[in-house]
Formats: C-alpha cells, sequence, structure tokens
C-alpha cells in the first residue's frame, strides 16, 4: 500500500457550454482486485471510474485499454466514461491531440480528442446498436416505476443495446421529463428481472435536433445518471430510422450538473454509423487509500 495513496483524474465529461458534466474518475490500470475497482467511484465521489491502459503509442495514434465500473460492478461500456478518458489522455499529450485505437467490452474502436482553450472535444465511435420492439411486460414494468402514463408517453418506445438493453421511452414535453419522479426500489426490481441495464426517458426532438433525457440506471448503482452518451447512440439510431441524423442531447438537469452529448448518424456501404461527441475539463487530482504502483 502506497502511503500517499492512489492518483486519480477527476474529469468532469459531457459539458454543457462550459460548464456541469458529469463527474468521472479516470486512473491509470493498476493491479487492483474487482472489489477495489468498484470502491473507487464511491471514494472518488463520482457515478462511474475508468481505467485506462496504454499499449503502444504509434505515429498514427495510441493503443488504449478501458474499464469501466460503477460500485456495483464492471459495464462493458460507458460512454461518457470513454469521453472522460480520451480528456485524460490528452492532457498528456505534447500536442494537445489524441487519435486512439481503443479496446473496450471486446470491441474495438476509434476515438479522436484535441484540446482548446478552455475544454477539451472528444468524439468517438459507439458501435453498432441493436434496436427492437418492447414486449408488453417490459412496458407494463417499467412505465409505471418511472412515472410515465398514457397522457405523458409519446410514440416510438423501443429497446436499443450497445452492450447492454435498454428501454428508450420518450415522452411529450420537456416539463413531462422534468416532472418524472421514478420509484427507483420498483424500477431497480423490474429492471433485474427483465435483463435491463435502465430506463432512458427523452423528449421528441425539435426541429433544430434538440433533445432532453434522462437516465435512470439503479440496477447498476447509478439512480440517475448526469451524461449517458450511450443511450444518446442508441436514441442516435432510433431517430435516424425516421431521419433524424444529427442530434444534441441535454441532461443533468435534475441532479444540477447540467451536459450536452452531440451524435451524428449516417449511412454507408456497410450500413448505419455514429459518432458521438462531448466537451471534457479536467477538474482536480486526489489520492485514493487503494493499493497500487
Amino acid at each position: 500500500m502506497d502511503g500517499r495513496g492512489l492518483p486519480v483524474t477527476i474529469v468532469s465529461a459531457c459539458l454543457r457550454d462550459g460548464r456541469g458534466g458529469s463527474p468521472t474518475a479516470v486512473l491509470t490500470e493498476a493491479p487492483l482486485s474487482d472489489d477495489e475497482r468498484r470502491r473507487v467511484p464511491a471514494l472518488a465521489g463520482t457515478s462511474h471510474a475508468v481505467f485506462v491502459s496504454v499499449h503502444d503509442s504509434r505515429p498514427r495514434g495510441s493503443v488504449v485499454s478501458l474499464r469501466f465500473f460503477t460500485a456495483e460492478g464492471e459495464l462493458p461500456a460507458c460512454g461518457h466514461g470513454t469521453v472522460a478518458a480520451l480528456a485524460f489522455l490528452t492532457g498528456r499529450a505534447d500536442d494537445g491531440e489524441c487519435r486512439a485505437t481503443v479496446h473496450a467490452g471486446g470491441r474495438v474502436f476509434s476515438g479522436w480528442s484535441v484540446r482548446g482553450t478552455t475544454q477539451v472535444e472528444a468524439t468517438f465511435d459507439p458501435g453498432a446498436v441493436d434496436l427492437r420492439e418492447p414486449t408488453a411486460i417490459e412496458c407494463a414494468l417499467v412505465l409505471p416505476a418511472i412515472g410515465v402514463t398514457s397522457g405523458t408517453l409519446a410514440p416510438g418506445t423501443c429497446v436499443a443495446s450497445v452492450g447492454r438493453s435498454r428501454l428508450l421511452v420518450p415522452v411529450a414535453t420537456r416539463s413531462a421529463l422534468a416532472a418524472l419522479s421514478p420509484d427507483f426500489e420498483r424500477l431497480r426490481t423490474a429492471c433485474d428481472r427483465l435483463g435491463l441495464l435502465g430506463c432512458y426517458a427523452y423528449t421528441v426532438p425539435t426541429l433544430t435536433g434538440r433533445v432532453a433525457a434522462r437516465m435512470f440506471a439503479p440496477s447498476i448503482g447509478v439512480a440517475e445518471d448526469i451524461a449517458n452518451a450511450n443511450s444518446t447512440a442508441c436514441l442516435a439510431a432510433h431517430l435516424a430510422r425516421r431521419g433524424d441524423t444529427d442530434i444534441a442531447v441535454d441532461m443533468g438537469d435534475a441532479p444540477g450538473s447540467p451536459s450536452t452529448i452531440t451524435a451524428t448518424a449516417w449511412h454507408d456501404e456497410s450500413g448505419l454509423l455514429l459518432r458521438l461527441g462531448g466537451a471534457a475539463t479536467i477538474a482536480r487530482t486526489i489520492r485514493l487509500p487503494l493499493a497500487g504502483p
């Protein structure tokens, strides 16, 4: 045990207009057990932690591996954690840029980031999204648990996955979204039974592609996520089927830390492609009482 503690960088990921964002613990890979990794978010005061391994630095970019944890355990993917990791790597780059080949959750994908005057802009490929219609039991168990009624529900509920399935629930207005008051025990029971990561409620996009959203995921120890980029990727794929190809999603207002995630969708010969984006800043470095190098 290093008496000084394990260094952890706190990155505010997916800022909105230079403020807010989701505080994320980022640290260089260390010889920690999974139980110790699960303790990092709680000790750091964040919802998520990402562990970064740099395997190789090449002229065309670094090769890195990422592992994501909440207090409940490891996640196969974490979008805002990826933004935070790219910002962390950019902060260490002499030229203020990072091009990375990222290994995470069994996938290999590209990430890019560049340091500006006050923040880092990061983008990455979230991978293929699987979409399907929800079952009657999924809607019957989840919708009442988050407080959505027939009067506030808009058309288009679906189940989407970029590694783990979540329910995407459209609501008619921002005021209806803001008024949601989930029963988190009931929601966790429903999601555990159905094998869902959580529920992503969102508003119908405006003509300019602006959306508000809230992500509820008590099954992974996150009652309400400040920024959930992978669910935004799911939404982008869902909306692309009706022709909406560029969206900007506002989250984090209810927890008091506004965030925004952007997503672009387009088709080529291989099918639907997506890019997620977010701004980030390195807030501070702390030391945690955990084993490490």
